[in-house]
């Protein structure tokens, strides 16, 4: 059996995930693919080096930091995002609440990143590379329009991973999963209507026409994505965790208070899920 594992993005929503990932290392749950979207990726790499906590740690002592992210690093000329790229993706991993590259670059499965192609509007699927100190495909997939510039990697721009495929689980079953494991950021039933951001987006981006006509779509193209997937979960092809409440965080939300109580309910929800889980791992 290959086991595929599908990790949403969503900013400070993904701490949910966080718990998840938390849980399953104590499960001793790993896959055989991972594939993550924006702070899906992030996130999960310290899942996949086995460093249980590290993402929990990140959440309680560097999120509320004043040097991880905000609107003054979007003006900033040199930086002009709205988080703070060398810090959270260079100064912590690097120095602060160091990331095991050796236990990451010793996972034997396969890791892939969703980035979205700034011209042609579609996803693009990267391998990650184990040996990256600047995690450059890591910061293309959290690449949020508006607050981080794109990203270059080879002859490329990207951004957001989430605009070309916001649930990868498709590109798990591609790649030949047998089982595919789905942990979502939004409650069950959630109905993605269109950012009231499009129209400032459209202005930024007036140059990739295609890019901007998959930023319109999006919501569309999410609301059969999660149909399909739904669809699949009954038929006994994919399982999935979802939040059953997103307790009030939003998508920068800082708060550590509030962000520990959403990794809580990522925790519990796994661990409630874990009996039928097993089952769904073991049927044939």
């Amino acid at each position: 059996m290959k086991l595929g594992i599908v990790m949403e993005g969503g900013a400070s929503r993904t701490v949910f995930s966080c718990g998840v990932m938390d849980c399953f290392l104590e499960e001793g749950l790993m896959p055989d693919y991972f594939i993550g979207v924006s702070a899906g990726i992030a996130y999960g790499v310290s899942y996949l080096s086995g460093q249980k906590g590290r993402n929990l740690e990140i959440i309680k002592r560097y999120m509320s930091d004043k040097r991880y992210m905000g609107f003054r690093y979007l003006f900033d000329r040199n930086l002009k995002s709205f988080y703070n790229i060398p810090f959270v993706f260079g100064e912590v991993p690097n120095k602060l609440l160091p990331f095991d590259e050796k236990a990451f670059a010793s996972f034997p499965g396969e890791i892939e990143a969703v980035v979205t192609n700034i011209r042609t509007g579609k996803a693009e699927y990267l391998k990650v590379p184990r040996n990256d100190r600047k995690f450059g495909v890591v910061v293309a997939s959290c690449a949020l329009p508006g607050l981080f510039q794109p990203v270059k990697i080879g002859k490329r721009y990207y951004l957001d991973g989430g605009v070309g495929d916001s649930v990868p689980y498709r590109r798990a079953l591609e790649q030949g999963c047998d089982k595919v494991i789905v942990v979502l950021t939004r409650e069950r039933g959630y109905v993605k209507a269109a950012e009231k951001s499009i129209r400032v987006a459209s202005m930024l981006y007036h140059k990739y026409p295609l890019f901007v006509e998959r930023l319109k779509n999006r919501a569309d193209s999410y609301n059969q994505c999660m149909r399909e997937l739904y669809q699949a979960e009954k038929e006994g092809k994919a399982f999935v965790i979802a939040p059953e409440d997103m307790l009030g965080v939003g998508r920068t939300e800082a708060s550590p208070k509030k962000l520990s109580k959403l990794y809580k309910e990522g925790y519990f929800q796994a661990k409630e899920s874990m009996h039928a889980l097993r089952l769904y791992l073991n049927a044939e």
